[in-house]
């Protein structure tokens, strides 16, 4: 079995206590039934659209927003969202033409498809005396779970991949952190291989004050320069021009963005091998309808954790999971 450091821990349902705890988190539906809102009694908060299962909130107790969403982003359901958290399954980037994934478009159907919403489960904080003046807790994360199979994508993406599958998707809100994962399952009686990742787009206050650490030595293919091959050289990682780079078999599982000299986020991986470093840059990002205002490309920067540079197969019957804990260190 593999080992597993940065595995989630469940949460437990605690409605039948909320009684006798103090503060709960509270999960509203938007009254057209597009999006789910969490929100935790210290005053963070998430916005997920069910199209997609995208994230396309996730603030701070002060109201800071950790993530990018485009001015322009489609939020009608009407195509895949330029920002926030867009997941991509079972293949990434176009599909490859002798794959059975060839007839998909690009970055699978995950992101454009409409997801069920499964309930939320929550977790207490410390029940110590001095944890609360009153003698009851507050909860002190929420986890949100949506639902994708075969039986409710559309009959294009059916047909385009007609296996049997279902994906549990579980975004987990807590105090200055924000989890995202995965567990597949292959449903049917035949094997099947897929690729999964996490479009995380970051909101930082200036590309050009901004590095990565935690790549050093790392192997990455350059799709800026004609997917040519190369080893990671800098223990801090500038964002100088277009950047479009996949990070192979990362040894480390935690990059850490650093703005200002100060570090503000974390991003640790779990049962994710890879991860995608993109920026658009001024030319590319003016090219693009849907990036909005042009020069935005200053104020994010996508760092994707996934399994992507090859492919997993999963047999009949087996289950698969991974995910991401992204860390605000505001």
């Amino acid at each position: 079995m593999v080992e597993r450091p940065h595995k989630p821990s469940s949460l437990p349902n605690t409605a039948a206590a909320a009684k006798s705890a103090g503060p709960q988190p509270t999960v509203d539906i938007s009254d057209d039934n597009s999006r789910i809102t969490a929100r935790l009694p210290s005053g963070e908060s998430l916005t997920v659209l069910l199209y997609g299962a995208t994230v396309v909130s996730w603030k701070n107790a002060d109201g800071t927003d950790n993530l990018w969403v485009s001015e322009k982003a489609a939020l009608d359901g009407s195509k895949p969202v330029r920002g926030g958290i867009p997941v991509v399954f079972p293949v990434f980037g176009p599909p490859p033409s002798n794959h059975a994934t060839s007839s998909l478009p690009q970055h699978g159907f995950a992101r454009n498809s409409r997801w069920e919403y499964l309930g939320k489960s929550t977790s207490e904080a410390s029940a110590e005396p001095e944890a609360s003046t009153t003698g009851t807790t507050a909860d002190s994360s929420v986890k949100l779970d949506f639902g994708l199979s075969s039986s409710n994508l559309s009959p294009e993406a059916r047909a385009a991949w007609p296996y049997d599958f279902g994906v549990v998707y579980s975004v987990t809100l807590g105090p200055n952190s924000l989890q995202t994962a995965v567990n597949v399952r292959n449903v049917g009686d035949k094997a099947w291989d897929f690729q999964v990742l996490f479009h995380t787009y970051l909101a930082i206050k200036d590309i050009s004050k901004t590095h990565l650490t935690g790549l050093l030595g790392v192997t990455y293919t350059d799709k800026v320069l004609n997917a040519s091959t190369a080893t990671e050289s800098n223990s801090k990682l500038a964002i100088t021009g277009e950047t479009d780079r996949v990070y192979k078999a990362i040894p480390q599982s935690t990059t850490t963005v650093i703005v200002d000299d100060k570090p503000r986020f974390d991003v640790i991986r779990d049962n994710l091998p890879d991860t995608v470093v993109w920026n658009p840059w001024k030319e590319k990002a003016a090219a693009m309808g849907d990036f909005s205002p042009d020069d935005a490309y200053k104020q994010m920067i996508c760092v994707e954790a996934g399994a992507v540079a090859d492919w997993t197969k999963l047999e009949a019957g087996d289950t698969w999971e991974g995910g991401v804990t992204c860390k605000s260190l505001l």
